[in-house]
């Protein structure tokens, strides 16, 4: 039926173009931002899984920051230990010299010392890296910034969420209680002091001296009761300090080997997380290329059809002719 009221074809063609220009505006859309999945109403849990995710990326990112920071520590802490091992180990030579020497020749040697010492005190302070300094501590002070860091050090290695969303945050631990060279507390328990200041007690009892009461830091050979014994105890005490830094540092290398695999990892997690992120709300160029070229000619079909359509009315005027 022919009717001036109501035009079929054009209500058909009409919605055939708009539902044609609204999947060619989608399709531009996800040309432009690249995103099949740009915000929730395109698919709420794609959408909603792809935030998650990027958001727990960026918190991986400031943990590869941590990381980045840790090892710059561990890596000072570690220098300086190596550095102050190679002091030890040559005060232990000239302690060794120092046995059976005249007193002039311990004077000298002790000068030779003494430099040491206070290389080892430069190692000590010089340690620090962002303001910790894990060599050179004071266990009293409350301001570690100025004081060194003196409580254990806990590094940011990872951050985790489970399936049912809860949130953990993994650390690595390093123990500087245990590889403190300098401890400036002033209280009399032993336990809190630094390998190098230490203080241990010869025994010269039975060949005419006297024990000496001292530390690695602070040990002579000069004073006058000072005997082949008291150096052969100090000589055993360097030992035992020399053995305590490389055991601080085989634990710092340990420590820092753990902290380079884990930035490693944390980087390739984080490639692996923007690549099931893309998977899930990433468009396929090619794929949506061909949509619109498709897309396009129907909308020029469409137009067409909207058109004829639209023609048809005229044509009515000729049965009154």
């Amino acid at each position: 039926m022919a009717s001036l009221n109501t035009n079929v074809g054009a209500m058909t063609a009409l919605q055939t173009l708009t539902s044609t220009n609204k999947n060619l505006a989608t399709t531009q859309s996800r040309i432009s931002t690249g995103l099949s999945v740009g915000q929730a109403s395109d698919n709420a849990a794609y959408w909603s899984i792809a935030t998650t995710m990027r958001s727990d990326n960026k918190s991986l990112s400031t943990v590869q920051d941590a990381l980045g920071l840790g090892a710059g520590k561990v890596d000072v802490a570690y220098t300086g230990m190596n550095a102050a091992i190679e002091v030890v180990d040559e005060m232990k030579a000239k302690l060794v010299a120092a046995l059976g020497a005249s007193d002039d020749d311990r004077g000298k040697i002790q000068s030779e010392l003494a430099e040491l010492q206070n290389q080892l005190k430069s190692i000590g302070d010089s340690a620090t890296f962002s303001g910790a300094n894990w060599l050179s501590v004071d266990t009293n002070a409350t301001d570690h910034a100025a004081a060194g860091t003196h409580d254990d050090v806990e590094i940011v290695s990872s951050f985790t969420r489970d399936s049912a969303g809860d949130i953990s945050i993994g650390k690595i631990n390093v123990d500087v209680d245990a590889i403190k060279l300098f401890d400036a507390e002033g209280a009399a328990d032993a336990t809190t002091k630094g390998i190098l200041d230490l203080e241990f007690t010869t025994s010269a009892a039975g060949d005419g001296g006297s024990e000496i009461e001292t530390s690695v830091s602070t040990l002579s050979i000069t004073a006058a009761t000072t005997t082949d014994v008291d150096i052969s105890d100090m000589i055993s005490e360097v030992d035992g300090a020399l053995a305590k830094m490389t055991t601080a540092a085989s634990d710092l290398g340990a420590a820092k080997k753990r902290i380079d695999m884990q930035n490693d990892f944390v980087s390739k997690l984080q490639d692996a997380i923007d690549r099931g992120v893309g998977q899930l709300v990433d468009a396929d160029m090619q794929e949506e290329s061909a949509r619109l070229s498709a897309l396009q000619v129907q909308q020029q079909l469409g137009i067409q059809s909207l058109s004829i359509a639209n023609g048809n009315s005229q044509n009515i005027l000729s049965l009154f002719r």
